[in-house]
């Protein structure tokens, strides 16, 4: 008796380890922080090299994570670049080829531009679908409120800033967008000389924290994605002692004249004068590496700062608008072109991914990837098993966790319809297609490797290579009647 006892007891221990063998939670899901610059240069934070502009917060996620040299936006200007990125597609299939507005879709509406359309599955369906909070905080550009473009309609739970990149010009704009709620911001108004009332970039940024807060009170892991407008033109940052600082670095300006008050294009998409253009370009940048440093204190402070991965990247190379100087400060780095161009200083961009526990901190990897990639690798964070053949990108996850098995692309391509340009990339060697069905259309072949800056064009040395890259073109462009890139689309 004695030992059937003895024999129950220790089958129902044995059932009871196995039971919780079974019962074994999963790996718990990190949170995501993904920050996307505006037009910020490959070469305009100090982990890349800068020399003149403090970024001290952003330089810490790079000591923190993984740095990366060879990472190439969805294109070269911003709703595009966007939409690969949201949607892991490449910009020869992508819906949103250009930075088109749409005006008089509606009575007395003038802001927004073309819309993702109807069925299109972005990052924020994966995340809301595997239960997470979803937030984005500063310039969406992807279609207007009404429209099937709305966040909202594309996986966004909580939306904050501006609906119309135009708009966001203005860094004192008389509105921004809560959901599908417009904000009056009551204090930019013609009666308040400008720059004296509510910069939007710092009540966006509030908002982001804001979103952060509630999320973890609630229980709910939360894909945040903060699409800043800084450093985008216009220049204007407020008085405080980071432009005090770069005031006194750079003493002698020279001013650059834009569109004030009285301008038809005033707080619409023009660009206000700046007394000293270097001075504010440089403090719009410390500020948004003030906003980075706010946002890991902010992780720390909840305790979810372990599990959560934060991203950093920008959406295009350094522009030229407002009285910027990308030369100045070397904002492109090694490369040649700016934004608008498809030579790599036009869209290389740096790229940044901190996860503790899974990065190794002070990594840097020259492998090649892009914005496309961001898809495939977020659902397979969530899912190691998901299935992302619908994708354009491949999963950064093997390279990330430092595990064999990454696998790298057979090639890049990237179209820009406004342009009229295109360009593919195998290993080394890029084509550029420039200036398609006018009379300047012609290609230039270079090889990276040994030609980083792309300054010495073998096209006429390498015809083989030509043909092979110029296949890739003709199969990966995809027509889209809104953004024809060849006449008769």
């Amino acid at each position: 008796m004695k030992d059937t006892l003895l024999k129950a007891g220790a089958l129902a221990a044995a059932g009871a380890a196995l039971a919780g063998c079974a019962q074994k939670p999963e790996p718990q899901r990190p949170n995501v922080v993904f920050i996307l610059a505006d037009d910020l240069g490959w070469g305009d934070l100090g982990c890349y090299g800068q020399q003149l502009i403090d970024t001290p917060n952003i330089d810490a996620l790079a000591r923190a994570g993984m740095r990366f040299t060879q990472c190439y936006a969805g294109t070269t200007v911003s709703a595009p670049s966007r939409s690969c990125l949201l949607t892991g597609t490449h910009s020869g299939h992508t819906a949103i080829r250009g930075n088109k507005p749409v005006k008089g879709r509606e009575p007395g509406i003038t802001e927004g531009q073309q819309e993702l359309p109807a069925g299109t599955r972005t990052i924020f369906h994966d995340f809301r679908e595997a239960g997470y909070r979803t937030g984005a905080f500063g310039k969406w550009g992807l279609g207007y409120i009404t429209t099937e473009g709305n966040p909202y309609k594309q996986g966004v739970d909580e939306f904050f800033g501006y609906n119309c990149q135009t708009l966001a010009h203005s860094y004192y704009p008389d509105h921004l967008w809560e959901n599908d709620t417009k904000i009056l911001l009551e204090d930019n108004v013609p009666e308040i000389p400008y720059g004296q009332g509510t910069y939007s970039a710092d009540l966006i940024h509030q908002k982001s924290l804001e979103f952060m807060e509630k999320a973890v009170a609630d229980g709910k892991n939360f894909f945040m994605w903060v699409p800043t407008t800084i450093p985008h033109a216009e220049l204007i940052v407020p008085e405080d002692g980071i432009l005090a600082k770069y005031r006194e670095k750079f003493p002698d300006e020279t001013p650059w004249a834009g569109q004030d008050q009285g301008h038809p294009r005033f707080r619409i998409g023009g660009y206000c004068s700046v007394a000293e253009p270097h001075a504010t370009f440089a403090a719009m940048v410390e500020r948004l590496d003030k906003y980075v440093g706010e946002i890991v204190a902010k992780l720390k402070e909840l305790g979810v700062y372990e599990n959560t991965i934060i991203l950093f990247a920008s959406d295009n190379g350094p522009h030229l608008e407002g009285g910027a100087d990308p030369d100045f400060f070397d904002s492109n780095g090694p490369w040649r072109g700016y934004k608008r161009d498809l030579y790599e200083g036009g869209i290389r961009v740096p790229m940044i991914i901190q996860w503790p526990g899974h990065v190794a901190p002070g990594g840097q990897t020259d492998f090649v990837c892009s914005f496309w990639d961001m898809m495939p690798t977020f659902r397979t964070v969530l899912d190691r098993k998901a299935a992302v053949a619908d994708l354009d990108g491949i999963s950064l996850l093997p390279l990330l966790e430092g595990r064999k098995g990454q696998k790298a692309h057979d090639f890049l391509y990237f179209e820009f319809a406004e342009r009229n340009g295109q360009a593919a990339r195998i290993g080394p060697w890029k084509l550029i297609r420039v200036g398609i069905e006018t009379p300047a259309d012609h290609y230039e072949l270079y090889n990276l490797d040994e030609d980083p800056g792309e300054e010495h064009d073998l096209a006429a040395e390498h015809p083989d290579k030509v043909e092979e890259l110029k296949k890739v073109m003709v199969r990966e462009h995809v027509p889209n009647h809104l953004f024809p890139l060849f006449k008769g689309e």
